[in-house]
């Protein structure tokens, strides 16, 4: 296993053919949500002839909360059901910024929609706010399952949040967080059992639509597609090489690895069989060109996933998502100078740009001591090889200053370069201020992240 491997033929090939624009697909993507909502907006508007007194308000608002909710909770879904299309063209990281940003519209909806009921509902009985809430769970149909899932959905909200996500590690957060398929799925009933304007008729067809469509979506992508994948493929550890302090590549071998059509700055979800791994996919990048014998990822010991990685024994058996992700050279719009900007564990994606990106390159690294630099030998041998050029940014924040200015002093005509950069959120965005400070257009900035 060579840890510098040249593009070959058969890698080039590997990548498709750019048959959408990234942009036209995210664009599509985004104007379908927005007129779904609105035609579920539709929906209570042509049930509505008018609206008079305060009942009438509260429930008008708990109607549309209700719609705008149950119509949000699959959509939320199908962005995280590794739909190939969209994984590959919208990029995985805006995605799950998607499904996060509508994930916190979801129980806000959910927390109105239940406040307005209740208290539409007890001005139009007559009843105090307690006695009205007992009425409607345990005598309306379908309410208890109603009730499980919110309570699902709003604990979800709770641990999603920044404060909360912080303390968690990734593995406890992603099964907390597959609670929210069993919110979608019990509360499902009460919409079409209580909702007033899914009765009968296309509205209720419609709906039934969206969630078995939904259903459907996630079976295909996240059970069918990974089961086929991993019986033809056959993926397992070959090699576990240290890299630096708490970082480790490990080498994956399988059959027809040519068929994963991988490309260079993208993901896999890994998911190593040992009693200790075998319960969580985490996602890795590709850390240097997809190659037909083998495939490198590179990995830092963040949380015991990732730690227990250094671990692995060769012959161990590997399930893989992916690729996933537009951190790709389709994500260039000229042939300018592309600078590869990455700190920590995020110069992986770099490291495989840095090798087969055409054109004028130009990586620059950011570590706080020289130890934690990573792949030095190899971006040297790989600069040599394509006249790149190779720059370490070390030392603390304070050290370093102004991350504009530094850059600025590296790379003189920062301005005109194309940019893909990839390091800790907290990193990322001082960056892309940095860069835009610097005068580099907003479109020429391509970052990735995984955090949600």
């Amino acid at each position: 296993m060579t840890a510098l491997s040249a593009p070959t033929r058969a890698a080039r090939r590997a990548a498709p053919g750019r048959a959408l624009h990234p942009d036209a697909v995210r664009h599509g993507a985004a104007a379908l949500i927005v007129l779904g909502a609105l035609g579920v907006l539709g929906l209570w508007w042509a049930d509505t002839p008018r609206v008079a007194g305060a009942a009438d308000w509260l429930t008008g608002a708990a109607r549309i909360t209700g719609l705008l909710a149950g119509y949000a909770a699959p959509v939320l879904l199908l962005l995280m059901a590794r739909v190939p299309l969209l994984e590959r063209e919208v990029g995985a990281d805006r995605l799950a910024r998607w499904h996060a940003y509508g994930g916190r519209y979801l129980v806000s909806l959910v927390s109105v929609h239940v406040l307005t009921v209740v208290w539409g509902y007890a001005l139009t009985d007559g009843r105090g706010l307690w006695g009205q809430t007992v009425e409607i769970v345990f005598r309306f149909p379908d309410m208890l399952k109603a009730t499980a899932a919110t309570l699902l959905l709003l604990g979800t909200g709770a641990v999603s949040a920044r404060a909360a996500r912080r303390r968690l590690g990734y593995e406890t957060w992603y099964y907390l967080h597959l609670a929210t398929y069993l919110a979608v799925a019990l509360g499902f009933a009460h919409q079409l059992t209580n909702g007033a304007d899914l009765v009968d008729g296309p509205a209720k067809a419609g709906w039934y639509l969206l969630y078995f469509g939904t259903a459907t979506v996630l079976g295909r992508y996240r059970l069918l597609a990974p089961y086929l994948r991993d019986r033809r493929h056959r993926l397992e550890v070959a090699e576990v090489r240290a890299e630096g302090p708490g970082v480790v590549s490990v080498f994956l071998t399988g059959r027809h690895l040519d068929e994963l059509r991988a490309e260079p700055g993208q993901f896999f979800r890994l998911q190593f069989l040992t009693p200790q791994l075998r319960w969580a996919a985490n996602p890795y990048s590709l850390s240097a060109p997809p190659h037909p014998r083998f495939l490198r990822f590179t990995v830092k010991g963040l949380g015991a996933h990732s730690a227990a990685i250094a671990a692995l024994a060769p012959g161990t058996k590997v399930r893989a998502e992916g690729p996933y992700g537009a951190f790709t050279a389709r994500r260039r719009h000229g042939g300018g100078p592309v600078l590869l900007l990455g700190a920590g564990v995020g110069v992986t994606p770099l490291r495989a740009l840095f090798e087969t990106l055409p054109g004028r390159l130009t990586l620059v690294q950011r570590a706080r001591r020289p130890e934690d630099v990573l792949f030095r030998r190899e971006l040297a041998a790989v600069a040599e090889q394509r006249g790149g050029r190779v720059h370490e940014l070390l030392g603390s924040r304070a050290q370093v200053g102004d991350l504009g200015a530094a850059l600025r002093r590296l790379v003189p005509d920062l301005a005109r370069h194309e940019v893909y950069l990839c390091g800790p959120e907290e990193f990322t965005a001082d960056a892309v201020r940095a860069l835009r400070a610097a005068g580099v257009r907003a479109a020429r900035i391509h970052h990735e992240s995984f955090a949600l």
